[in-house]
């Protein structure tokens, strides 16, 4: 939507989504366009961005407005709202992923289980009437009888803020804290005591869920009208100040690790997200995107030895044993070894959430979740459905 030169304002579309599983992207500073081009993302995506070099004096309180519409998922189509636990799924689309189903119950998830994580804790004890005000947005957009704000028993602070600001058409539900409670599905049974089947939605069991920092988000949108340009980024390990920072969407992550303080250790390896689901950063100046949850500086002392080449498989059953989803880690692997797309299906790899789990208690270490991955992608690319 712009080019090099162009003047831009904070909140300005910058970015216009054209596929049905895409999001609007917005200006978060007044400045001017210094570059578009193409680079490889935290995930590895190839992408187009686009370059901004700020003003020196910016105001933060005003924003380019997104129009004024009378539908709440319109309204978070062009405001780019997304899930901000990580997925950075557009909100608007989950919406109307029901397609036409009733939807019984909203879930706010504050369920924050990856080590090292405190970005949700912060904007609930930060923002709990803005989080509370999101999942009433929701549950009225959707007509759901029941809305929930679900956290676990070790965000105390957390919990008593949002008891606060409460209102009676909002559960408060406190769980108790393992991972992987906040995975939606998981938390979906602990909520409601009903599994959503393999390869089906949360709408499919009568249930929407939602982040809480997307809860925050959607009610900046409805109440404000302002787009997805920040967000809470959690930074910590071996930094010198491990915080919390609102940062901008397109902030460099070289530039939040020193305003935590830098280095204060031989960092080998720096997570962006959680040690169990996030991914290694191969280049410190990658910008921040929207589902960026945390960037977690790690030394080899915080890692498991490393494996120099994929190890057999032992047939111990742990990995089966520790799988939230029922899953057999362990045959997916195998199978994905050998290239057998057509005998992995029944093993159904695109149920995986990626948690992590099979790999932690691997003996061998097999590196299972980059196997699960391969087979996810070559199924996908193949049409075959979760």
């Amino acid at each position: 939507m712009v080019k090099s030169g162009d003047a831009v304002l904070r909140g300005q579309l910058i970015g216009e989504a054209q596929g049905p599983i895409s999001a609007n992207v917005h200006s978060p500073v007044n400045g001017e366009v210094a570059g578009v081009y193409s680079i490889r993302l935290l995930s590895g995506a190839l992408a187009e961005v686009v370059e901004i070099a700020p003003h020196a004096e910016q105001d933060w309180d005003s924003f380019v407005r997104i129009d004024a519409a009378e539908d709440v998922s319109e309204t978070l189509r062009m405001g780019g709202i997304v899930g901000l636990g990580g997925a950075a799924f557009p909100s608007s689309v989950k919406l109307h992923s029901s397609h036409g189903k009733p939807i019984h119950t909203v879930i706010v998830n504050g369920c924050e289980c990856e080590p090292y994580l405190t970005c949700d804790d912060r904007v609930m004890r930060e923002w709990p009437e803005r989080v509370v005000a999101g999942a009433r947005i929701l549950g009225a957009a959707t007509g759901a009888k029941r809305v929930v704000i679900a956290l676990e028993n070790d965000k105390p602070e957390a919990c008593e803020a949002l008891l606060r600001h409460s209102r009676p058409d909002v559960e408060i539900v406190v769980l108790q804290a393992r991972y992987p409670q906040g995975a939606e599905k998981q938390l979906i049974y602990s909520i409601i005591g009903e599994e959503v089947p393999h390869g089906r939605l949360p709408a499919s069991v009568g249930v929407l869920v939602h982040n809480v920092g997307t809860a925050a988000a959607i009610t900046d949108a409805v109440q404000l009208r302002k787009p997805l340009v920040e967000r809470v980024v959690t930074v910590t390990g071996h930094v010198g100040e491990p915080a919390n920072f609102l940062a901008l969407i397109g902030t460099p992550i070289s530039h939040l690790l020193a305003e935590a303080g830098g280095f204060t250790a031989e960092v080998s390896r720096i997570i962006a997200g959680g040690p169990m689901t996030g991914t290694a950063v191969a280049n410190l100046d990658l910008p921040v995107v929207k589902g960026t949850s945390g960037l977690v500086a790690l030394t080899n002392a915080d890692l498991p030895p490393a494996v120099h080449a994929d190890q057999p498989c032992i047939r111990c059953s742990r990995c089966v044993t520790a799988c939230p989803m029922r899953l057999q880690p362990y045959a997916i692997g195998i199978h994905a070894n050998r290239s057998d797309w057509e005998g992995i299906q029944r093993f159904v790899p695109l149920s995986c959430i990626e948690c992590g789990c099979c790999e932690t208690v691997c003996p061998t270490r097999r590196p299972l979740i980059q196997l699960i991955r391969r087979a996810k992608q070559v199924l996908m690319s193949k049409g075959v459905e979760a």
